[in-house]
C-alpha cells in the first residue's frame, strides 16, 4: 500500500510523513523528490524547467521505483510529495494501480493564511521561501478544481504534525482492519498489500 501525502509546498508533508512512517506497522518513507534529483545530475542537463515533475520521466520512474520497494520489502510506502498537476497525479495513480497497489491519497490542508504565516516562519528552508510561496496559489487552484476532490483532506490549520499523523495512521489502521474482518477481499498472503474497500 501507498499512503501519499500531498499538499503545497510548506504544508508540513516531510515532517508528517515521518511521523506517520513511526504510526503504521512494516512501513517505510519513500521521498520521490529524489526521483527528481537523480534527473536534475543528469548531465548534460534536461531541457530547462522550473520543477522536475515537468520531466515527462519523472512520474513513470516513481511508479517504478515504488512498485519494485514494495515487491522487495511488503508493508507501507510513504509518499510525501506534492502534485498540483492533474494529469500528473492521473498518471501516477494509473502506473499504481496497473500493479494493483492500493493507494491511500491524503491531502494537508491549511488556509492560505495560516500557510503563508507558517512559509514566513520556516526555520529549515529560511523565512519567506520565494519557492513555498509560488506555489500558494497553483495548490489553491488545484484544490478548488481537483485535487480535494480526489484525496482525503486533512486540515491542519489547527492541528500539530503529531496530530495529523494520527488521525492519517488511523485512518490506514481503520482499513486494514476492515480488510481483515473481510478475508474473501484480501490478496493472498505475502504481497504486503491490502485492498482498498
Amino acid at each position: 500500500m501507498i499512503v501519499w501525502l500531498n499538499g503545497t509546498h510548506g504544508a508540513g508533508k516531510t515532517t508528517t510523513s515521518a511521523l506517520v512512517q513511526q504510526l503504521i506497522p512494516d512501513s517505510r518513507v519513500f521521498d520521490a523528490e529524489k526521483v527528481g534529483e537523480t534527473l536534475m545530475d543528469i548531465t548534460p542537463g534536461l531541457p530547462t524547467t522550473d520543477n522536475f515533475q515537468h520531466w515527462p520521466p519523472w512520474r513513470p520512474l516513481v511508479v517504478e521505483t515504488a512498485r519494485r520497494v514494495l515487491d522487495y520489502t511488503g508493508g507501507t510506502l510513504v509518499v510525501p510529495m506534492t502534485v498540483l498537476v492533474e494529469q500528473y497525479w492521473r498518471e501516477i495513480s494509473t502506473g499504481l494501480a496497473r500493479y494493483d497497489i492500493p493507494v491511500r491519497h491524503f491531502v494537508l490542508h491549511a488556509d492560505q493564511d495560516t500557510l503563508r504565516r507558517r512559509i514566513a516562519g520556516d526555520t529549515v528552508t529560511g523565512p519567506d521561501s520565494p519557492f513555498r510561496l509560488q506555489y500558494v496559489e497553483p495548490y489553491a487552484e488545484a484544490a478548488r478544481t481537483w485535487l480535494h476532490a480526489e484525496a482525503e483532506v486533512v486540515d491542519t490549520t489547527h492541528l500539530t504534525p503529531a496530530e495529523a499523523a494520527q488521525q492519517i495512521a488511523e485512518a490506514v489502521e481503520g482499513q486494514y482492519i476492515l480488510a481483515e474482518a473481510q478475508p474473501d477481499t484480501a490478496e493472498p498472503t505475502g504481497t504486503g498489500r491490502v485492498p482498498h474497500p
